[in-house]
């Protein structure tokens, strides 16, 4: 069978294969060893994992963390969520059509006593608030324990290829995700004080003080004096007509595909969302050689940084700004999408209707802090932290930022002889965790003479690598704010150091010294899977995308260390100030499709709940009859009570109690019991 494999990649290194084989439905399959089972099906192109028991719908993987229950498959007799469970050497592995059986004959089991651990700090989540508050309380030493479910330290840092915004010195920026995940995992697993559980998952804070743990299989009880909750947020989703059809992703299951497993699951991918997460996520497809269809957003404009819209709409990636889905489309799995632009209500506006060709659809519309364990902390009695996506939803920079915080406040709690937590430290963390600010002109540039760089970042950002590897220093903000827009003042030797560290790909060197009729321009490049040689005709564009004329590559080099190239190209005087990149992805690729799909159901038909296969429709007529009950909708419709235990349709029902015209405050919440993650009951001793 065809391996879906990166088998190249201008970022990340793709190791030599380390094959096992397994089997689907009892055909031999082939896999990395170690990988999930999820990858291993996707990368031989199986993406329906099973038929949901009440519909006989397609199930396949949508977050790929464990939050949900949609990518389960039975192995070797057991259902398990398929990406978290590594493929092993000839594995059974079947498709999960219905609800699976229980085991026939099920042998005694013997139980050794629960392991009762104590500690100082229990760190919940190995991501970069977790691993930056690590440090800190270290510093102390303090005994910790940090546990993370994964199998490697780093959280959504594993998956991050592009180069971080935010502070240099506070926050790295200018290194590359994947490669600060590394750095703050290192330094932790150095820690004499810090115990790193990985594989391990926290089920409940319990009333008792104890927080039940399962690591590599085995259920603990960890009994902290003090718990930080780093555990991060879990990815939103919508309502749409089609919106249970396979190859549904969120961002961060698409990432771990590409990033973290070098998986190609998609060959045309539409992206639903223009915050960050969804602007970076369609970088990372192209990046991967993967066809990024469109991108739409339903406000007037996106939400992320502009420096990563404009970088999307440079390579080619449509981006339509007051639209939204309509409908996904197809028999058991994406075939097309259907948008349609909409009104400053978010009503589609008839006639605006398009229909775009994709086999993927990536949702990326925010997040919601994974709260749980700070409220269960503090009905037991437990002094509790939050820190990073946890306490709110922000960049990764500020959530190492205000981990470091809230490790200093720990220290303090501990009794450690620490100091007060400076003042501009906070000051910090509320700039890095800054929304953009406002959008603003070109500075004014030099004369056509000599080198110097053009700086097209034009959006208030939290971000200032460029102004700390200028050797002349001759890159600055106002007053040295990181807020402030970078500017050029003084002499430039042509180093290019700025270009290459640039977060946003937003710098260019314009280079009169040899042609000031036409000059070369300096150009970053990441994008591997279109090649560029020297002598090729690029289609030169200015910061939005807008073509400027198509102009000769006259040298290409790669930076080592950076891993980004630097394509110069040659310009007229008349644009080169303009040119910003080269378009890569051809316009064809976006075109819709001839024929408009409109949805033949209505939005009220949309699912609300995918676990436990509940309508809007269904959900609005009770709250209509007068139930603003959470606890009452779940007991009558049983929307909340699937696998992923209303982690994703409860905000969704909120969104229709809003609708219906009922306050947040009249709503009654749902009650959390534990656990917070499905457990086999014989992971427990005597099942209790």
């Amino acid at each position: 069978m065809e391996q879906h494999r990166l088998k190249e990649h201008p970022i990340l290194p793709v190791p030599e294969s380390d094959l096992v084989t397994f089997y689907w439905n009892r055909a031999p399959l082939t896999a990395q060893r170690d990988e999930m089972i999820s990858s291993a099906l996707i990368a031989n192109g199986i993406h329906v994992f099973g038929h949901h028991h009440k519909d006989g719908t397609a199930q396949g993987i949508f977050c790929a963390n464990g939050q949900c229950a949609k990518c389960t498959v039975i192995a070797n007799g057991i259902a398990v969520k398929s990406c978290m469970v590594a493929v092993q050497e000839n594995m059974m592995v079947e498709s999960a059509d219905g609800l699976p059986k229980l085991p026939e004959d099920v042998a005694a089991l013997e139980f050794a006593p629960i392991e009762e651990i104590e500690t100082d700090v229990l760190i919940i989540g190995g991501g970069p608030s977790g691993l930056a508050a690590a440090i800190q309380i270290a510093a102390y030493n303090i005994k910790t324990v940090l546990i993370d479910d994964k199998n490697e330290l780093g959280g959504k840092l594993v998956l991050q290829t592009h180069k971080f915004f935010g502070s240099e010195e506070d926050s790295r920026a200018g290194t590359r995700g994947h490669e600060i995940g590394k750095i703050l995992a290192a330094e932790v697993l150095n820690l004499d004080s810090v115990d790193v559980w990985l594989n391990s998952t926290a089920l409940f804070v319990f009333s008792d003080k104890k927080v039940g743990i399962i690591k590599d299989g085995i259920y603990k009880l960890v009994s902290p004096k003090c718990i930080l909750n780093a555990a991060g947020a879990r990815e939103k989703f919508l309502r749409f007509p089609g919106n249970n059809l396979a190859r549904i992703y969120g961002a961060g299951a698409f990432q771990t595909l590409v990033n973290r497993d070098l998986v190609r699951p998609t060959e045309r991918l539409f992206i639903i969302g223009g915050g960050n997460v969804g602007l970076i996520a369609g970088y990372h497809a192209l990046q991967a050689g993967i066809d990024v269809v469109g991108l739409v957003e339903a406000m007037p404009a996106c939400g992320g940084y502009k420096v990563h819209a404009d970088k999307l709409a440079r390579l080619g990636v449509p981006i339509y700004t007051s639209h939204s889905i309509l409908s996904a489309n197809g028999t058991e799995s994406v075939e097309s999408i259907t948008i349609t632009k909409i009104d400053s209500a978010f009503k589609p506006i008839a006639g605006t209707e398009q229909t775009f060709s994709c086999d993927t659809i990536l949702i990326a519309v925010g997040l919601d802090s994974l709260s749980e364990f700070t409220i269960e902390a503090e009905q037991a009695g437990i002094p509790v932290y939050a820190a990073g996506d946890a306490l709110e939803i922000a960049e990764a920079s500020s959530a190492m930022f205000n981990g470091k915080i809230s490790g200093l406040k720990i220290a303090k709690a501990m009794g450690a002889d620490a100091p007060d937590i400076p003042q501009d430290w906070y000051d910090k963390a509320q700039v890095l965790k800054s929304h953009p600010g406002a959008i603003k002109g070109y500075h004014d540039n030099p004369s056509p003479e000599g080198i110097y760089p053009i700086i097209h970042c034009l959006q208030e950002i939290p971000c200032n690598p460029c102004t700390t590897v200028c050797p002349t220093n001759s890159i600055h903000t106002e007053n040295g704010s990181l807020m402030a827009l970078p500017m050029y003042s003084g002499s430039c030797i042509g180093c290019g150091k700025c270009v290459l560290i640039c977060p946003g790909l937003a710098i260019t060197l314009v280079d009169f010294r040899n042609d000031k009729d036409f000059p070369t321009v300096t150009m970053p490049y990441e994008i591997g899977n279109y090649p560029v040689l020297v002598g090729d005709e690029v289609r030169v564009v200015d910061i939005v995308g807008n073509e400027l004329g198509f102009y000769p590559i006259v040298n290409v080099t790669t930076n080592k260390a950076k891993l980004t190239q630097l394509v110069r190209v040659k310009i007229p005087q008349s644009c080169a100030r303009q040119a910003v990149s080269f378009s890569v992805q051809e316009p064809a690729i976006s075109e819709p499709m001839a024929a408009t799909v409109l949805p033949q159901r209505l939005a009220d038909d949309a699912m609300i709940c995918l676990c436990e296969r509940v309508t809007v429709g269904e959900v609005r007529k009770l709250i209509k009859s007068g139930i603003s009950d959470l606890n009452q909708l779940k007991a009558i419709t049983r929307a909340g009570m699937g696998p992923c235990g209303a982690k994703t349709c409860e905000v969704l029902i909120k969104g229709v109690l809003r609708e219906e015209g009922i306050p947040i405050t009249d709503v009654v919440p749902n009650t959390k019991r534990p656990v917070f993650i499905e457990v086999p009951l014989d992971r427990f001793p005597g099942g209790k």
